[in-house]
């Protein structure tokens, strides 16, 4: 077997009443969940990750496996690499191979935090943006981009403190409704208890989901920029167990919202963007929900919504704790991969 780092490498099998069909394959730097039977078929979604913090590099392959799986969408994750040693590296900040999935994706699901990418990568991000396609956001990805270097990029604008006032707050504001603003609760120390904002119990990203409980802390808002309207409400729990107090002295701020972004082709994008998104977070089987039925509804597939989404894990789920400095290392796009049961 070649050992190109374009080469094709089909990593996984499902085994079928005595013969063996591809389900999962990897490129040397990303993998692909090529979907099963659901609603999905056909649809594509690809999940750009890279933030150095929160673990995404193994949230979004858990659920980029619950969408292919349970769901029917061909899921693709990049990373970032470490080209020296092919091994997912979330403090390489300049470096997301694969990018060009984007250009013909159904649905882009943001992760990022602070990179400052190549010209030739930022393109693939920025010409999906613009091309009235969907995007999810998570988490880090209201301050996804930081330019500190090539400050006379064509996409230095993209950056999250730009305080310029024709495009002030970078893509965070300008495209998903905030930057990055504060930990409103305490960082580690107030979690997180979510419930439909009022008068959006019945809309379909909320269809079947409960009340959400994760470890992350809601972050801090100016004004949402925009047509944002407040999917989930966040009430700061006094605490880090979800049976704990809300903390009546902090008002409850919308920590998912949906809105309309139109770019410079002219046509318009559907967006959802959460604050939640700490690893902990998607051991919510709420929060699980939430996201997938975000993806149907991101690429028109409201009516196909059903009453509970099917969320539960593929394989192992279990995280390393939050932190900087802190991700599995030695750990490479295929070794996400696992093996799956007729």
């Amino acid at each position: 077997m070649t050992t190109s780092k374009t080469c094709l490498l089909t990593l996984i099998v499902t085994v079928f009443a005595g013969h063996t069909s591809p389900l999962f394959a990897s490129e040397a730097h990303w993998i692909t969940f090529d979907g099963k039977a659901g609603p999905g078929q056909g649809k594509h979604i690809v999940f750009v990750t890279g933030d150095e913090e929160y673990r995404s590099e193994e949230s979004m392959p858990m659920l980029a496996k619950i969408l292919a799986v349970h769901h029917g969408f061909k899921c693709t994750v990049l990373f970032a690499i470490n080209e020296e040693t092919g091994e997912i590296d979330p403090v390489i900040g300049d470096n997301i191979p694969g990018l060009e999935a984007l250009d013909g994706a159904d649905l882009m699901v943001l992760f990022t935090r602070f990179r400052e990418l190549p010209d030739e990568q930022m393109k693939h991000i920025i010409d999906y943006t613009h091309s009235g396609r969907p995007i999810i956001a998570l988490r880090t990805a209201t301050h996804p981009f930081y330019y500190q270097k090539n400050k006379n990029s064509p996409y230095a604008k993209y950056s999250w403190d730009n305080r310029d006032e024709s495009f002030r707050g970078g893509y965070g504001r300008q495209v998903l409704g905030e930057t990055w603003v504060s930990h409103y609760g305490v960082h580690q120390k107030e979690s997180t208890r979510g419930l439909a904002a009022p008068g959006m119990e019945n809309h379909p990203i909320v269809r079947g989901v409960g009340e959400i409980w994760g470890p992350s802390d809601v972050y801090g808002l100016t004004t949402l920029h925009g047509d944002c309207t407040p999917v989930i409400m966040g009430y700061v729990l006094a605490g880090m167990n979800p049976t704990d107090k809300v903390n009546e002295d902090k008002k409850p701020l919308p920590v998912a919202w949906t809105r309309t972004y139109t770019g410079d082709t002219g046509r318009t994008a559907k967006v959802l963007t959460t604050t939640m998104g700490h690893a902990g977070d998607f051991q919510d089987e709420d929060f699980r929900r939430l996201m997938v039925n975000a993806c149907y509804w991101s690429v028109g597939l409201d009516d196909r919504i059903p009453a509970k989404s099917r969320v539960d894990i593929i394989g192992q789920y279990d995280p390393k704790p939050i932190g900087f400095g802190g991700n599995k290392k030695g750990v490479k796009p295929w070794d996400h991969a696992i093996v799956m049961q007729p």
